[in-house]
């Protein structure tokens, strides 16, 4: 699944933070207040991005008011194991069982449905008051975290990266088939060349396949193009030859 474009938010060295929350930089996590009196706690985005596919979540059995800091979930990746903690004083009112279900939510969906659980704050939250802040104030801290980690965030978070250096764009759009032939429908791949054809080759090629081309980003010589498999590709054009 992809994630949506964030109707209103900021975007910190690429990558998106909605404007309607508050955020827990230390903690990695952001809270936003709901209609009800309730709160929806999740990840940071980057954390997301950074951590890679998370393949496990476990939810701590942890009842009444639970102070600032204290952990109620483990999220798991292959290069990655950390605990979400609150950002606040509150009592959990609700888990999101789709997480445990599907880990990868937590990465393609980290704003919406990869929230990780709902609370009811001890008192109205406030950046001020608990130390948190929002997309504006935290942006410096931020960016900087991007830039020292070399966290690239993407639509979604690549299953597998194809480094092709070196190599002509028909030579490697071989290899990328062979690769999308083996692999699941949803199957994101990240591939970095320095063919400077490439941008108007993979236009030519989601065209020709159907599968679509998410993002193309450059930097230097060498371009980046993350390409999903789809379910059912709708080619646009016929291959040539």
């Amino acid at each position: 699944m992809v994630r949506t474009p964030l109707e209103r938010g900021v975007e910190v060295g690429g990558c998106p933070v909605p404007e309607d929350r508050l955020y827990d930089l230390e903690r990695d996590v952001w809270i936003r207040s709901d209609p009800d009196g309730t709160a929806t706690v999740g990840i940071l985005g980057p954390l997301a991005w950074f951590a890679g596919p998370f393949v496990q979540v476990r939810f701590r059995e942890v009842e009444g008011r639970i102070a600032a800091g204290r952990s109620v979930a483990t999220v798991e990746s292959v290069r990655y194991t950390g605990a979400v903690r609150l950002p606040i004083e509150a009592e959990i009112v609700g888990r999101n069982p789709a997480i445990v279900e599907r880990p990868r939510l937590l990465n393609d969906r980290p704003y919406d449905e990869g929230w990780v659980v709902r609370v009811r704050p001890a008192r109205p939250v406030s950046g001020s008051a608990d130390g948190l802040g929002t997309a504006a104030t935290i942006a410096p801290a931020l960016l900087e975290r991007i830039r020292t980690q070399h966290i690239r965030c993407w639509p979604q978070v690549p299953d597998l990266e194809l480094y092709e250096i070196g190599i002509e764009c028909s030579a490697i759009l071989t290899l990328l088939n062979e690769e999308l032939a083996r692999r699941p429908a949803g199957t994101a791949v990240l591939l970095v060349t320095d063919d400077p054809t490439s941008p108007i080759e993979m236009v030519r090629w989601s065209d020709q396949t159907g599968h679509a081309v998410l993002a193309h980003r450059t930097e230097g010589n060498l371009h980046e193009f993350l390409v999903r498999k789809e379910a059912h590709p709708a080619p646009r054009r016929r291959p040539r030859g």
